[in-house]
């Protein structure tokens, strides 16, 4: 009986010390993830900080050093062009500022009801002042619906989203925007008519992957790394899910926030 003891004894040691390597082997992993997601960001940041400041550099040393030689054209080009540099390092650091919102916890996550029309409205209202040439369809529900989330950080999901649509489409003229219930959840939309999302890169959209050696289109600066992001970890604080797609016209991002704080199930 006692050989028996010590046997069972035993058995349940050797499966005590599997689950405890077991969970610090999960731990090891969560901790790599984490390290590694924390590297792409800073790589994300810091290619978004530097171009356009190196942009701004240059062409304010020009205009130190050649302005008399410059004809009025060419110097309110220089000015427009230090003018956008200036106003996408604000959006960064809306971003940056964003994430510190965040911070680690989930439980700093401050959610109250809100009115989907407003933030929606607030969202495409910012984006109008940027970009008046292209069009921004809203498309909100009959009847009112309230979703709890912390406004601020949604409104630049949204604004990083519209951005997106534009430096991104390439040919856009035209962003849907929208929100709509869909059982326990709130299903937020913004689809664009512009080039779409090149298939090698819809893996790894949202988690900074994204190859920073690969010329971006346009200017150079108009990337999608840090932006992207940042709507995926503001997404998954307020326990909701992101996705992306390429759709006949176009591409559609879209996000769900839960409609209640006891969250549901994905």
């Amino acid at each position: 009986t006692t050989s028996v003891l010590f046997s069972i004894l035993g058995e349940c040691a050797l499966a005590l010390e599997s689950l405890h390597n077991a969970a610090e082997k999960e731990k090891a992993a969560v901790f790599a993830k984490n390290e590694q997601l924390r590297a792409n960001l800073l790589r994300s940041i810091s290619h978004d900080l530097r171009t356009p400041l190196t942009s701004i550099s240059g062409n304010a040393d020009t205009l130190l050093h050649s302005y008399n030689a410059l004809d009025e054209q060419t110097r309110k080009q220089i000015f427009s062009d230090i003018y956008d540099d200036a106003q996408w390092l604000i959006r960064v650091v809306e971003n940056l500022l964003s994430i510190t919102r965040i911070g680690n916890d989930q439980a700093k996550i401050s959610k109250e009801p809100e009115a989907v029309e407003e933030v929606l409205g607030e969202a495409a209202g910012k984006f109008r002042k940027r970009f008046p040439s292209v069009s921004v369809e809203v498309h909100v529900p009959d009847d009112v619906l309230m979703v709890p989330m912390d406004p601020i950080l949604i409104v630049q999901v949204l604004s990083n989203l519209l951005e997106n649509a534009v430096f991104h489409g390439e040919t856009t003229s035209r962003i849907s925007l929208s929100a709509r219930r869909d059982g326990q959840w709130a299903c937020f939309s913004v689809q664009d008519d512009g080039r779409g999302i090149p298939p090698q890169k819809l893996h790894g959209l949202f988690d900074g992957t994204l190859d920073r050696t690969e010329p971006a289109p346009g200017d150079g600066k108009r990337n999608m790394g840090l932006g992207l992001s940042v709507c995926q970890a503001i997404i998954r604080a307020h326990g909701g899910t992101m996705e992306a797609h390429n759709t006949e016209s176009g591409a559609e991002f879209t996000f769900r926030l839960p409609l209640s704080k006891e969250e549901p199930q994905p």
